[in-house]
C-alpha cells in the first residue's frame, strides 16, 4: 500500500516564471497595494530613525525606538497567531491596516505643528507593534489562500521583491524631503498610503480565494503551536536562526546611522543612500529566489553564513564608497536567507497550524528587537560603530555554523572537505554506516524526514 505525503508536507516542486503568482487576480491586487504602502513605510522608517537621532543624538535612542516597536511582538507575537488562525485573514487586514495608517497620521501631526517629543515617537513605535502583532501572521498566512500551495514560494519570494522595490523608492523621497520640507511630510505620506491595500483588500474576489479551515476556539491552542514547531526540526531550528539572525544581525537603523553621522561624517542624503543600496542588493535577492523551484536548508545556512561575514567586512571598510558597496551583498544574503526560511517554514507546516507557526516566525524575528536593539545600541554607544557592527556579524556567523552542524546531525550528513581538482571543496555527504555488531540483527524502523529537511 502506498502512502502519499503528510499534511505538512511540501508541495512537489512545479517550473515556475518570476513573476507566475501575478497572474492571480486577487494577490494581483494585493501586491500593488503593498507596493505603496511599503513605500510609504520605507519613508516613515528613514524619517523616524532621522528624527530620533536629531532630538537625542544618541544611537541608544534609536535602538529603543526601534524596540518599542517591535516589543509587542515579543510580549504578544503568540497570541496573533492564534487570532490569526481562527478569523477570517481579509478581515483582520482591514482592521489591522487602518490601524497602521492612523499612526502614520498621528506622527505627522505632531511632527508639522512643531509639538514632536521624542516620548511621542516612543509612543506611537509602540502603537503600531501593536497591530503589527495581529497584522504579520494574518498577512503571511493569506498569501497562501490569495495563491494555493504551488505558487506560495513564488509569492513569498515577490512579497519580499516588493518590499525591497519600495525600499530603493522610500529612503531615496525621504532623504529629498527630510531635506527639503522635514519628516512631517514623510509621516503625512506614509499614512495616506494606507488607502491602497485597503483599497485593494476591498476589491478582491472572495470566490477566488482558497481559504482553508479555521481553527475552532479552544484551550491550549497556543501550547499546541509550540509543541508542533517543538516536535519538527525542520520547523524549530530554522526558526532558532531566524532568531539569532533578527536579533543581532538585523540592526541596521542603528549601525548605518551611527555610521553616517560619527564614523564617515556625513549627512541625511548619504544614510538614505545606504539604505537604497541595501535594498537594490535585497531586490536582487528576492528576485533569484522567486526563479527557484525549492527552498533548501543548506541556501538558507550558507546565505546566513555569507550574511554574518560580509557585516563583518563592511565593520572594517576603510572608506565610505567601500562600506556602501558592501550593502549591496549584505542585503542579498540577508534576503536570501529570509525567503529560504520563510518559505521552508511554511510550506512544511500544516495550513491548520500556519498562522501560530508563522506568528513564532515573526515573533522570533523581530520580537527579538527589543533584546538586540538597545544591546547593539549601547555596544555601538560605547565602543563604537565598528565594533557594534562586527559584533552582530560574528554572532550571525557563530549562530549559521551551530544550526548548520545541528542540521546535518539530524539529517545525517556529516561536512567533507576536499581539496582535488574538480571536486567540491566543501560539501555535505552521507555519514557511512557502521558495520552491525555481531549476534542477532534487531531492525529499527526507518527514519523518515519532510523533504525540506533534507534540502
Amino acid at each position: 500500500m502506498s502512502t502519499g505525503p503528510g499534511p505538512h508536507s511540501a508541495p512537489a516542486p512545479q517550473k515556475t516564471s518570476m513573476f507566475s503568482s501575478l497572474k492571480i487576480r486577487n494577490y494581483r491586487l494585493f501586491a500593488m497595494g503593498q507596493m505603496v504602502s511599503n513605500t510609504g513605510t520605507w519613508m516613515q522608517r528613514i524619517a523616524q530613525d532621522w528624527l530620533v537621532h536629531s532630538l537625542t543624538g544618541s544611537a541608544t535612542a534609536v535602538g529603543l525606538t526601534v524596540a518599542l516597536q517591535f516589543l509587542p511582538m515579543l510580549l504578544f507575537g503568540l497570541y496573533g497567531g492564534v487570532i490569526a488562525d481562527r478569523y477570517p485573514k481579509r478581515r483582520l487586514l482591514l482592521i489591522t491596516q487602518s490601524m497602521m495608517g492612523l499612526t502614520g497620521l498621528a506622527l505627522a501631526a505632531l511632527t508639522l505643528s512643531g509639538q514632536v517629543n521624542v516620548w511621542h515617537v516612543y509612543a506611537l513605535a509602540f502603537a503600531l507593534g501593536l497591530a503589527t502583532v495581529v497584522d504579520n501572521p494574518a498577512r503571511q498566512t493569506f498569501v497562501s489562500e490569495m495563491v494555493g500551495p504551488l505558487q506560495l514560494r513564488n509569492a513569498v519570494s515577490l512579497n519580499s521583491a516588493n518590499f525591497q522595490s519600495a525600499r530603493l523608492v522610500g529612503p531615496a523621497v525621504a532623504g529629498v524631503m527630510i531635506t527639503a520640507v522635514g519628516s512631517g511630510w514623510a509621516f503625512l505620506l506614509n499614512g495616506l498610503s494606507f488607502i491602497a491595500p485597503l483599497t485593494g483588500l476591498l476589491l478582491m474576489r472572495t470566490a477566488e480565494l482558497h481559504k482553508t479551515k479555521r481553527a475552532p476556539r479552544a484551550k491550549g491552542q497556543l501550547r499546541e503551536g509550540l509543541h508542533y514547531v517543538r516536535s519538527r526540526p525542520e520547523l524549530m531550528w530554522p526558526i532558532i536562526l531566524v532568531g539569532f539572525i533578527g536579533t543581532f544581525g538585523f540592526n541596521f537603523p542603528i549601525w548605518l546611522t551611527a555610521f553616517t553621522d560619527r564614523v564617515f561624517h556625513q549627512d541625511a542624503g548619504a544614510y538614505s543612500l545606504l539604505n537604497v543600496l541595501m535594498a537594490v542588493g535585497s531586490l536582487t535577492g528576492a528576485l533569484l529566489a522567486a526563479r527557484r523551484n525549492s527552498s533548501r536548508m543548506r541556501l538558507m545556512v550558507g546565505a546566513a553564513a555569507l550574511f554574518g561575514a560580509l557585516v563583518m567586512a563592511a565593520a572594517l571598510a576603510p572608506s565610505f564608497w567601500l562600506f556602501a558597496a558592501l550593502m549591496l551583498p549584505i542585503g542579498m544574503m540577508g534576503l536570501t536567507f529570509n525567503v529560504t526560511a520563510n518559505s521552508s517554514v511554511q510550506l512544511a507546516t500544516d495550513p491548520a497550524m500556519r498562522g501560530r507557526v508563522m506568528s513564532l516566525f515573526m515573533m522570533v524575528f523581530f520580537g527579538g528587537t527589543p533584546i538586540g536593539g538597545p544591546l547593539m545600541g549601547w555596544i555601538t554607544d560605547t565602543y563604537g560603530p565598528r565594533i557594534g557592527l562586527l559584533a552582530g556579524g560574528a554572532i550571525a556567523v557563530l549562530a549559521a555554523a551551530l544550526v548548520g552542524l545541528v542540521l546535518a546531525r539530524i539529517t545525517g550528513l556529516r561536512l567533507r572537505v576536499r581539496v582535488r581538482r574538480g571536486s567540491r571543496g566543501v560539501a555535505f555527504v552521507p555519514r557511512a554506516r557502521t558495520a552491525p555488531p555481531a549476534g542477532p540483527l534487531k531492525r529499527e524502523p526507518d527514519r523518515v524526514l519532510s523533504p525540506v529537511s533534507q534540502g
